[in-house]
């Protein structure tokens, strides 16, 4: 069930206490996973080389909390040549996906980067998906609330439609995971998030807004990076 636009005040639900401790996880989890998976990481690097000509990684500056910038990282999984903001991929049919970047974008790993983002404490574990700079002069108040908390890999959207769902939807979601941030509320975010990544759900953008079928070009809010 898709949450409805609500009007609102924001309230934080985090205390002092655990946003100390879900740094400290959030560091130890990012070391220890890329740790782990370096190896993945630099086979996963020489297949994004091989299969197109560009960079191996996508760089696109986000909105972390409070809307300071950061540059987001991701395994680049699009041409080099299209469009940085454009429609997001309703399918992995899309000719602007490479080979690679098809099973990277449909098994999730061309997020993996995004572990650095975690350790350099610009990105969480859990919390609302990174969107545009730009997007934040179209939310209104409460959708802003989305800032009061770092971004992270993910999130309620993501466990609740992720890419079926419109981007007013995601953005109400993500409100509310702010109002009921917790270490159960992570916990579940998480074990919900890694049997979706099994089911492989919900990849790819079904409708982008309650009243657009695309994007068509403007910058706004969606879980898939347009170009990495």
């Amino acid at each position: 069930m898709t949450p409805a636009a609500i009007d609102t005040p924001v309230r934080c639900a985090i205390s002092p206490s655990y946003r100390w401790l879900k740094e400290r996880i959030d560091q130890f989890v990012a070391l220890s996973a890329l740790l782990v998976a370096a190896p993945l990481l630099a086979v996963l690097a020489l297949l994004i080389r091989w299969d197109s000509r560009g960079p191996v990684f996508f760089r696109q500056t986000r909105a972390g909390r409070g809307g300071r910038a950061f540059t987001l990282l991701k395994f680049r999984t699009m041409r080099t040549e299209v469009d940085p903001y454009g429609d997001s991929p309703q399918s992995g049919a899309d000719s602007r996906i490479t080979r690679v970047g098809r099973f990277l974008r449909e098994t999730s790993l061309d997020e993996l980067p995004q572990l650095l983002n975690v350790l350099w404490g610009e990105m969480s574990v859990v919390g609302p998906r990174p969107l545009y700079l730009q997007q934040r002069a179209e939310w209104d108040a409460r959708q802003r609330g989305r800032l009061l908390v770092k971004p992270g890999l993910t999130g309620l959207a993501q466990i609740h439609g992720r890419g079926s769902l419109t981007v007013e939807d995601k953005l109400e979601w993500d409100v509310r995971y702010v109002e009921c941030v917790s270490l159960a509320t992570d916990l579940r975010i998480l074990a919900r998030t890694l049997a979706q990544l099994v089911r492989r759900s919900h990849i790819y953008e079904v409708r982008y807004s309650r009243t657009k079928d695309r994007r068509s070009g403007a910058v706004a809010a969606g879980d898939a990076h347009p170009s990495g």
